[in-house]
């Protein structure tokens, strides 16, 4: 059986479930400038540098919108963020589409996102291969798909393993290189900056097709800016378009302004292929996952895939 430990001196987290107008043209003219403003909760990680890149590079203006992107540095300072209904939309998992519609905050998964979640061991452990995580200690936030992919991993290879729990990005990289973790479940870029400084790669969620990650709108916003959303997603992959054709390094600093590291353009620079427009999760894990969460008793019911996807925003 897992344990989970908290590692008190590095972070404490916060957990989920915490005038008259001139005339009638006027007012009609401020409404519509309403409905194209849209602000959405984003982390440090690669799924957010279409979004930032639309920002930045005024894809989003292009479309007509107003986008606000708000950066956090944990998913429970997000979710805090979704409960006090200040996002309209945020970059999340499937568990977390489901916690929220279980617990009053009914929300849509609207695409999928670009991820990749890598394992990784502290240099003077010793472990090289998965398995030898077994028994050891892994920081990853509980509930969310980085103990998903963890259990995917540790299903696979047969071992359980203890969980501390550090909800901060920076907590997790000073525990892992000061090895006062075995192991560590983190994204990228961060995950390629781990390995650089000597932490060892033990396996990766892409190439072992695990993918959960999502970007969801609150129901709210669905009812009343649909055109918005829609035009959301026409602004992502004109960014997509944007990352490939233009070298990273051209535009890596603005990246450095929402808390990405130096090293991410050259992992971007190193990726093989093409980035890939916004899609729709698949059916098979998305039940997956909402198995899994239903199992963790982090739910009250088994949601269905029409229930919590909405995919028609799409181009």
């Amino acid at each position: 059986m897992k344990k989970i430990f908290t590692l008190p001196l590095l972070l404490t987290g916060l957990f989920l479930f915490a005038s008259c107008g001139k005339d009638t043209a006027d007012n009609t003219a401020a409404i519509e400038k309403e409905s194209e403003e849209l602000t959405v909760g984003i982390l440090p990680a690669e799924s957010s540098i279409p979004l930032i890149l639309a920002q930045e590079m005024g894809f989003f203006e292009d479309a007509g919108l107003k986008v606000t992107l708000q950066s956090f540095s944990s998913p429970n300072d997000r979710n805090a963020a979704v409960q006090a209904k200040s996002l309209d939309a945020a970059i999340g998992d499937v568990m977390t589409a489901a916690a929220f519609a279980d617990n009053g905050i009914p929300m849509k998964i609207t695409s999928d996102i670009s991820e990749d979640f890598k394992i990784l061991s502290s240099p003077n452990s010793g472990i090289t291969s998965m398995e030898q995580l077994s028994g050891k200690k892994v920081s990853l936030v509980p509930n969310f798909i980085l103990e998903y992919i963890m259990d995917e991993f540790a299903a696979e290879y047969n071992f359980s393993y203890e969980i501390v729990e550090i909800p901060s990005f920076s907590g997790r990289s000073e525990a892992l290189m000061s090895d006062q973790i075995d192991g560590v479940v983190f994204t990228e870029p961060q995950a390629g900056m781990l390995a650089a400084q000597g932490a060892h790669l033990l396996g990766s969620s892409k190439e072992a097709g695990i993918k959960g990650g999502v970007i969801m709108f609150t129901e709210d916003t669905i009812a009343s800016k649909p055109e918005a959303i829609k035009a959301f997603y026409s602004a992502y992959n004109a960014a997509i378009d944007y990352m490939n054709e233009t070298d990273a390094s051209k535009y890596s600093d603005l990246l450095a302004q929402y808390q990405f590291p130096e090293a991410i353009s050259g992992y971007l620079a190193s990726q093989s292929g093409t980035f890939a427009y916004a899609g729709p999760i698949a059916k098979d894990p998305f039940d997956h996952i909402i198995e899994w969460t239903r199992n963790k008793e982090l739910i009250g019911k088994s949601y269905t895939y029409e229930e919590l996807t909405d995919f028609s925003f799409l181009p």
